[in-house]
This record gives C-alpha cells, structure tokens and sequence, in this order.
C-alpha cells in the first residue's frame, strides 16, 4: 500500500533505454519486467513465495525502518504542501492548515513529537517560487478587425499588483485598454502566436507567471488584433474584392500606421482561481461600441517553480504521489465500517491534498489516472474494490493516451501494470470454483469485464506488441484450473486401502464431483463466461472433463476385471447413473466437433449388468412375499374414496415399479441390447406376478379355514380386487417401459415377428393367468347366488296359485335379495369385477327364467309373473346406468326370452291383435303378386262413422277348376273380431271364368274412428273360387291396415280423397305363425279356439288351393 524508498535508480527514472538493447518493443509481455518503480512497489507479496527472500527477525525494526525511510519523506512533502498551498480546491469543502494537519498525521500514525520534529524541518525548508501555469487553449466568436471580415490575434498575459494597472500607461486615453500592452517594458509579458485571418483561433501554448504574493496579484490576459503596413496597391485590391469593407478601411486609415486593435481582455483574482482550473473566460470590452467580444478558454494550474527537493531523498513527484495515494487509500480503508467493495472514494482532506499536491508539482491528470490504476490494480489483489474504480481508471487512461506522451519509464510502468493484473486475472480464473462460488458470480462477471477492457485500450496494444488474445489465454486458464481441480478431487477421494470396495466407493465421490461441476458450469458459470468474454465455458469443462473422467473410469474398472460379485456390482450402480447423467448433458455442449470419450461408457458395465438385474428381481419378490405375508386381506379405508384392494396390491404396484425406473435409469445406448434387456425385465414382473398370484391363493386359504362364511366371502372379494389391480398395473407396462419408442429402436435389427412374440406374448401370457383366477374366484362368489336366484324364481312362479298374493308381492323376495347381496358386493369389489360378477349372474338368471318358462303350466299369470320378474331383474342389474350398460344386458339370450314371456303374458285378444300385425307388416313388405292382386278404393268419414270400400277388380288370380279357370268372388270382413264385433261380412258378385275379374261394387261398413286405430285393426280382403257342390276354393288374402286410409290416417278431412290401392294376395304358410301356437295352446279359451279353427282351414284350403293350381297346370 506504500511505496519502497526508490533508493539511487531514482534518478534514472526518466532516463530511456539503451539504443543497444534489441529487445525494446518486441519483447512480450508474458516476461517479467525489469526497472519499473511501480511494480517494484506491488512486489512484497509475491517476494515472500521466492525461495531466496529472507524475512525480517524483527518485525518491530522493520516497522521503524519502513517509517524512517518511506513514510517520513512523503509525511513532509505533505507538510510542505499544506505550508505552500495554492488556490482553492475543487470541492466545496475547505480546510484549515491544522485540519489538513491532523488528517496526514492519523493517515501516516505519527506521534506529536515525530509530527512536531519532522515540521521544524519543513520550516526551515527553501520556501518555493510561486508560479501560475496558464495554457492558452482557443477563443471563439472573437471581433472581426481586418478589411477581410477576420482578425490577426494574438494575447498578451502576465500578472501584476493590485493597484498598479493604472500607472502602467502614459497615455490617459488608453488607460483602460492596453494595460498590458504598455507594461511590456516594466515587466514580463508573455505573448502567444499570431494567427493568421480567423474569428476562433487555437493556440494551446503554455505559459509559467511567477508571482509572489497571491492576495495581491491579479492575472491579466488582452488579446490584439495584429496590424502590418501595406501598400496602397494592397489597399486598393482589398477595396475591389470586398465593398463592405470600405467602412474598416476609412477607420484604418485615421488610425496611426502599425497600431494593432484591442480584441478584449480576462482580468482575474489570483486569490479567487482554484488550484488547477479549466474553464472559458468572457472577452471583456473596454468600450459600449462592441460589447460581445466572444470567450477564451484557458486552463491555470499553481506550481511550485522551485521546490525543496531535499524532504523526500530526490524522488520524482510521481513516485512520492503514487505513495502518498497508496497510504491514503490503506488510511481510508481502514477505517470502514462495513466490508462492502470500497468505491474509490477518499474523505475530502484526502482529496484536497493529492490536488494540491499533483498541482504544486505539476503532475499531468494522466500520471494521476497512472498512479491511481496501479494502486487501485494492485488493491483488488488484496481488497475488494468495486469494479466502477477500475473501469474509470481505465476510461480516463485511454482518453489521455492520445493526449499526453508518457515518459519512457512510466509506459513500462503502466504496460507491467496491465499485463501484471490480466496475469493475475487469469490465475484467479483458473481458480474460479474456489475463489468466485455459486454465490459470487457477479464478482468473476466484473473481472473478466475488467480484463476485456484492458485487452481494448490503445495503451495495452501499444505496450504489448506480442499478440494476447484474451479469448485464448481464458480458456488455457479454464482448462489447466480444471485439471488442478480434478486432480485436487481426485487425491482427496483416494482410498485408504487397494480393497476394491473403497476403490468403486472413490471413484463414485469422485464422478459425484464431476457432476455438480458440470451442473454449475452449464446453469451458472457459463452465463458469467458468455456475458463477458463470449467464451462457452460449459463445452469447455465439459469436454475437459470427459476426457479426465474417461481416464480415470478405465483404470478403476480395469482392477475390476474377473473379480466381479454382486457386492461391486452394487456398488458400480451409482457411478453408472452418475455417468449417465453427465453423458446426457452432452445435450447443451455448442460445438460436437470433438468425439467424447465418455460415449461408449456403457460397455464397461456388460459385466455388471446381469447383477443388477438379479438384484432387482431378488429384492422384488422377497418384498413382494413379506407383503403377502403380513396381508390380512382387508380393504385399505383411507382417503374420500374408498380403496377396495389389500395392502399386498399397493406393494406390489411400488414393487414393479423401481424395475420399470431401472429400465429408464440404464437407458442402454445399444438397440439390440436393451432389446434383450427389456425380454429380460418383462419376464422378471411377469414371474413376479405370477408369485404373487400363488401367494395371494395360498393366503386367502389359510385366512378363510377359521373364518365364518361372510369374512371368507369379504376376504375372497378383496383378492379379486387385488388381482383386478395387479392386472391393472400389468396393463400400464408397455406405456410405462415405452415399448412403442423401443420397437422404433430395434426396427431395424429385430423383425416385427419375433418383437410380438416375445414381448406383447409374455405379458398376455401373465394376463390371461390373471384372468382365469379372477373368473375362478367370481365364479365362486356367484354360486351361492345363482342357487338362491333359482330358488326364488321358482317359488315366486308357483305363486299363481295363491291368488290373494299379486305379481309384485310374489317378486318382492327375489329383489329384495339381490339388493341386499349386491349392495355387499359392490361395497366389497372394485368396478370391474363387480360388473363381471354382475353379467355372470345376468347370464345365469336368463338360463333360470327360460328353463321355468319352459314349464308345462301355460297360465297367462305366470308368464306374467316370469315377464315381470325379468324386467325387474332388468332395472335392477342396470341400475339407472350404474351398473351393467344396456348394450351388456340386451344379449340374444335376453332379446328371445322376452319375446317369449312377452307373448305367453298376452290375452288372447292381444295375441290376435298381434297376429294381424303380423299380416300386415307381411303385407307391407310383399312385393311378387304370385297369387294375382285385387284392387280397391278406400276412405272413412268421420262425420257418419262408416268405412267406405269400393272392390275394383283381382287380376292374374290363379286357375282352380278344372277346366283351367275359376269362378272368383270377393269376400269383405273387419278384423280382430273382437274389436269390430257387430260387424258382418260383405261379399261381391260371382264371376264366372274370369281370372281377371271386374268388380266395381261398394260397400260400407260402420265403424269409430277408435275402432278403426285399435292395435291390429285392418280390412281382411279374401278372393274365393265358387263351387257349387263343394266348398269354395281359396285363392288367397290381403291384409289393409284401416290407419293407412284416408280419412283415418292424416288429419282427418272431412271429405278425404279416396285412395285407389292394390294389394298383392298372399297364401298362409303352415304352422309358421308363433302366436298361433299360443292360441293354440289356450285350450279354455273358446274364443281363441275358434279363431285357431279358422285360421288352420284357411291353411289347409291354401294348400289345397296349390296342389289343385298343380292339377290344372
């Protein structure tokens, strides 16, 4: 934080290199450097690692001897300062001489007798020479004096007395003018140069006015336009080329011949200036003629002309600054409070005395920027200093670069300097794990910032002609800090022993390592590198690191060869998963160009696979047989909804579950491998199932032996749901393995055929097991009920006898049966087997329905009573959709019994109704006119109730007599007859040989419109042959539907249009009606016989009808 004493080289500081020395600018950088004071002012610390550097027995005395030959010589150049000081300071703040005292005497930790001892000797010191350095800069807006329009200036300055401007002219009329102009001769006068025919002159020319008395000086400055005589040729062309000058050359020519004109002046209090000044200055008037005369700007500065140079051994003034700036910084700093970065501010008395300081001795801003970017350089190697310090060190050192030339020795100063911190920079980027932490990224950010804003500054591109590329030297940094780390890492989880355990054990911690490495690299450090330098620092550890790593697994695992157990095989688990994981990282790496070692690591586990494997499988099924174990097959009531399965089915399912992780934690590289490997999984869960499946029999076995019959039914529905999830489970395994992205995979190395008969084979092999057991144990379920349902339903049927009990009452035991029994069941199962168990007993009570029906009692009301129990055993397996779908219950088992129970339930009056509508359907949808057609007009009126029929004609009727033709005839009846009771039959004239007989008759026939919309009601159309002799022959019939006519059918118009309609005749087919049958079989229903007895003549006369239409062909 001080300076070392510079000792005899001080006077060779400015002196420049030999000529002889071919190694001046083409030298690199990389080198040490020789003879620069201000690195030999940063090199205490590095010194103590040299081998040759002895350090001092007696700290004390070299306290003593650091103060006596560094710290009391800049002590008095500061008493000096503060004695001699000039102007006022920049900031607003000001301090008294003991203030400014006090404040170097804490800073320097000297007593009051070293304080008093060391100012009697810079009170006897040789008082300085008082000089004011002025530097003319430019001017602008200036007076134009000249014919032309410009002026010739030039400014006079020099300082004089208060008081004696007035008496240095002889002249009362210029008194207030050329002041200083008329007092060339009695004192120095300093004189810029003439330029030339401008109104915005630049001069920047330096000037030194010594003075002794600062309350008393006033500094003046007139600037003049020169005037030079001319000839009257010169005249007369200026008169030509410009006429608007002609009122400048009448003014020159009153003027005496050689008298330059006043342009303005500056006149200041030297006690008012600060003590460096850098401002523009009003051009003041002498006169009201031209009262704007433009401005000048000017820069003054107090120095010292001539000072002691005794106080501090002849060092140069930058040396003795850079000191007095490090021991500033070193005072200030310790004094703060709080750790936080320090900001490159010191207190005001520091400040106002490195100003006068740098003033008095004439210190250019750019020494100072110098000064203040090596201490504050060399400070961030030791302190934290906040980065803006630095960035504004080097800001104003390249604005001053192409400003001011430094001095030979302060450009070697300034070029170790920044090559010294990039130097140090890269040291602590190689170190970056350890010195900038997750948390401290923003400090590495602000290095690396610094660093590039070194490499970009004109300064480091002039003093460094060997080529640094930043990019390159952070990577080599990057690099080489990552192998020190990896070794470093490498040598801390080095086993104690050879034991081949601890070697795995090692080299696990030590991929664990490689792994957080390169998490951080990728998340936090590689935006810091990427922000800064645009360097990929993730690639590059990555890659670094694959290789190391790479390395070091093949001579672990090389130890391993022929000693593999299951133990190491256990032990080389995690440092696969470990591997795994950073191979997959390789994901984010920018540039692939580079193969990575790592790549293929999967090969040197082949050995180690197949104990891996017959860990999982071994650990599975003694979890899975101490699951069962200690199952007692109680459904597990926890959560909102209730779970219906035993503990042993959660296990089983977390069980199988770490194998399908195992399967995703390999991620084996190769196809054809991972295939076998997935043969190999697959077959593992479905012998685990299977295990699990004769466990779960074996349990439920020894549990029911001294149960009562409702806990062993309790604890059999808990083993079907067990089953139903474990198939469940099994089911979700393709999803879960991903079989479908595998079959992807192998397409190419494994055909389709022997993919589905190894993989899809297996687990349906398991799922059929599954299956049957749980068809077995619902089948057991269902036994018991499917002997009460038939018990009930025989009990309920036989109730007909009892004819104070109704349908309802007689079903009512059966439903009430089953709603208990179900309820348990469905309380008990889970979903699916309850719906199997429910279409099993569907099934079953179906066979029951149909055989008891099959029974010889033929009573409407026990069809009645069968239909009703169907339909509530219908409503109650349905369950308004909560149990068995619709679709599930309307089998063709179903559809047939209830068409059965439907017509054995029916009246005979509604089984006639329904054997007409059978007609007519069969009517509606014949389409061939065999049997020839008859053709009628039809209409009902409302108003008189009647149905007006008109027989047009039959043709193509088929011949019955013998001599090849018939003797057709039309007969007319309303049927059921029960429905249209009071209605008689109506019949058409006979017509004689004619099988294309012309009727034209009309008939009417009452009937109300509700008779004529009752079920079955229709117009029984009946072509007969007439024989004389025996009985008519029949020709045949067609069925017309009475809703079908007009006036019927439709709104009912009061007067419908008849409707002319053909309808084919059609002959009855024997025994082919059902209803019929069932009539049939009424034998106490007189009227159902009768109806039987007419429909069975009307078959025999049809078939007579064929054989004759036979005879005659």
């Amino acid at each position: 934080m001080v300076p070392v004493q510079d000792g005899p080289n001080t006077d060779r500081l400015l002196v420049p290199p030999q000529e002889s020395n071919p190694t001046g600018t083409g030298s690199s950088r990389r080198g040490p450097r020789q003879g620069s004071p201000a690195r030999r002012l940063g090199m205490t610390r590095r010194q103590k690692d040299r081998k040759d550097f002895k350090e001092p027995e007696d700290p004390e005395e070299r306290a003593r001897r650091h103060k006596e030959q560094e710290l009391k010589p800049l002590y008095k150049e500061l008493l000096y300062t503060i004695k001699y000081k000039l102007g006022k300071p920049t900031s607003n703040a000001t301090y008294t001489d003991t203030q400014l005292q006090q404040y170097i005497k804490e800073a320097f930790g000297m007593t009051d007798t070293e304080h008093e001892s060391l100012s009697e000797k810079v009170g006897n010191a040789e008082k300085p020479v008082y000089c004011l350095k002025v530097t003319v800069k430019e001017a602008k807006g200036i007076l134009g004096k000249d014919v032309s329009g410009f002026s010739d200036p030039y400014c006079l300055l020099t300082i004089m007395q208060k008081g004696q401007e007035a008496k240095s002219s002889s002249i009362p009329s210029k008194a207030q003018k050329a002041v200083v102009k008329d007092s060339a001769k009695q004192r120095e006068v300093f004189q810029t140069d003439i330029k030339k025919q401008t109104l915005n002159p630049v001069w920047d020319q330096t000037f030194k006015l010594v003075f002794e008395d600062i309350t008393s000086s006033n500094f003046h400055m007139e600037m003049w336009d020169k005037d030079e005589e001319v000839s009257l040729v010169q005249k007369f062309d200026e008169f030509r080329t410009n006429l608007h000058g002609l009122k400048r050359m009448i003014k020159d020519a009153k003027k005496e011949k050689g008298t330059d004109d006043f342009l303005g002046s500056v006149v200041l209090n030297l006690q008012d200036l600060h003590c460096t000044e850098d401002r523009w200055h009003i051009l003041q008037p002498q006169t009201e003629t031209y009262p704007d005369r433009g401005q000048c700007h000017m820069q003054f500065k107090f120095i010292h002309k001539e000072r002691d140079e005794t106080l501090s051994a002849g060092r140069s003034p930058y040396v003795n600054y850079s000191g007095i700036l490090q021991q500033f910084v070193q005072a200030h700093i310790s004094k703060q409070k709080d750790s936080s970065p320090w900001k490159g501010e010191l207190c005001g008395e520091g400040s106002t005395l490195l100003e006068h300081y740098a003033a008095q001795n004439d210190i250019s801003p750019f020494l100072q920027d110098l000064a203040k970017w090596v201490a504050y350089s060399k400070l961030y190697q030791s302190l934290e200093v906040d980065s803006t310090v630095l960035f504004k060190q080097l800001t104003s050192i390249e604005y001053h670069w192409d400003q001011q030339e430094l001095p030979y020795q302060q450009k070697q100063e300034l070029g170790d300097s920044l090559h010294d911190f990039l130097q140090y920079g890269l040291c602590l980027v190689s170190k970056y794990r350890d010195i900038f932490p997750p948390k401290s990224t923003p400090r590495l950010h602000t290095l690396l910032r610094v660093m590039v804003q070194i490499c970009k500054t004109r300064a480091f591109q002039k003093l460094n002609p060997a080529q640094f590329e930043l990019h390159d030297e952070v990577i080599d940094a990057v690099l080489n800090g990552t192998e020190e780390w990896f070794n470093i890492k490498k040598g801390l989880h080095q086993p104690m022993t050879k034991d081949l355990l601890e070697t795995v054990s090692a080299l696990s911690l030590l991929i664990s390592e490689v792994q957080e490495d390169i998490r951080l690299s990728k998340d936090v450090w590689n935006r810091v590198f990427a922000s800064a330098v645009q360097l990929d620092v993730f690639t590059v550890v990555y890659q670094k690191l694959d290789s190391l790593l790479a390395e070091e697994l093949r001579n672990t695992l090389s130890q391993l060869e022929n000693n593999m157990d299951q133990s190491l095989a256990n032990s080389l688990f995690p440092v696969y998963l470990s591997l795994q994981a950073i191979h997959k990282d390789k994901a984010y790496l920018q540039k692939r160009g580079k193969v990575l070692q790592l790549t293929s690591f999967h090969e040197d586990f082949r050995e180690a696979l197949p104990y891996w494997l017959n860990k999982a499988f071994t650990t599975t099924s003694e979890r899975v047989e101490k699951a069962v174990h200690v199952d007692q097959l109680q459904p597990l009531q926890t959560g909102s909804v209730p779970v219906k399965h035993s503990s042993s089915a959660v296990d089983i399912a977390a069980c199988l579950q770490p194998i399908c992780q195992l399967w995703e934690q390999l991620s084996w590289p190769d196809s054809e491998e991972g295939f076998m490997l997935m043969v190999k999984l697959t077959e593992d869960m479905c012998k685990i199932a299977s295990t699990y499946c004769r466990l779960l029999k074996a349990r439920v076995k020894e549990l029911s032996d001294n149960s009562d019959p409702g806990s062993a039914a309790n604890m059999l529905c808990v083993v079907v749901n067990d089953l139903e999830h474990l198939r469940s489970v099994l089911n979700r395994l393709p999803q879960q393995l991903n079989w479908a992205g595998l079959r992807e995979r192998t397409r190419n190395v494994i055909g389709e055929t022997q993919f589905q008969n190894t993989l899809p084979s297996q687990l349906q092999h398991t799922q059929a097991l599954l299956n049957r057991e749980i068809r077995a144990a619902v089948d057991t379920l269902g036994k018991k009920m499917h002997t009460d349902i038939e018990t009930f339903v025989r009990r309920m049927a036989t109730r007909h006898r009892l004819p104070s009990r109704s349908t309802e009452d007689a079903v009512e035991p059966l439903m009430r049966y089953l709603e208990e029994e179900l309820k348990y069941m469905n309380e008990n199962l889970v979903q699916e087997n309850f719906n199997s168990l429910l279409t099993a007993l569907w099934t079953n009570s179906l066979k029951i329905l149909h055989l008891v029906s099959q029974q010889e009692d033929s009573s409407v009301v026990y069809f009645q009573r069968l239909q009703f129990t169907l339909q509530c055993l219908e409503q109650c397996f349905h369950a308004e959709g909560n149990g068995l779908a619709l679709e599930m219950l309307h089998t063709d088992e179903y559809k047939t019994l209830q068409s059965l129970l439907m017509l054995n339930s029916m009246s005979y009056q509604q089984l006639i109704e329904k054997f007409f509508e059978r007609k007519i359907w069969e009517q509606k949808v014949c389409h061939g006119e065999k049997y020839g057609a008859v053709t009628l007009i039809v209409s009902y009126t409302r108003s008189e109730e009647k149905l007006h029929v008109e027989v047009l004609n039959a043709v193509q009727l088929i011949p019955l007599d013998s001599n090849g033709s018939s003797d057709p005839f039309v007969q007319l009846s309303l049927e059921p007859k029960h429905v249209f009771p009071q209605v008689e039959q109506r019949y058409t004239k006979i017509k004689n040989c004619d099988l294309n007989p012309l009727f034209e008759e009309s008939f009417e026939f009452p009937a109300t419109l509700e008779q004529c919309q009752s079920a079955g009601a229709c117009l029984l159309v009946t072509v007969l042959d007439h024989d004389t002799l025996r009985s008519d022959d029949f020709e045949g019939e067609a069925f017309l539907s009475l809703k079908a006519v007009p006036g019927i059918a439709g709104g009912g118009a009061p007067n419908p249009t008849p409707a002319q309609i053909r309808l084919p005749l059609l002959h009855p087919k024997p025994n082919s009606e059902a209803t019929l049958k069932l009539l049939e079989a009424r034998k106490g229903d007189r009227e159902a016989q009768a109806f039987v007895k007419l429909r069975r003549q009307r078959e025999r006369k049809s078939q007579e009808a064929s054989t004759n239409e036979g005879t005659t062909k």
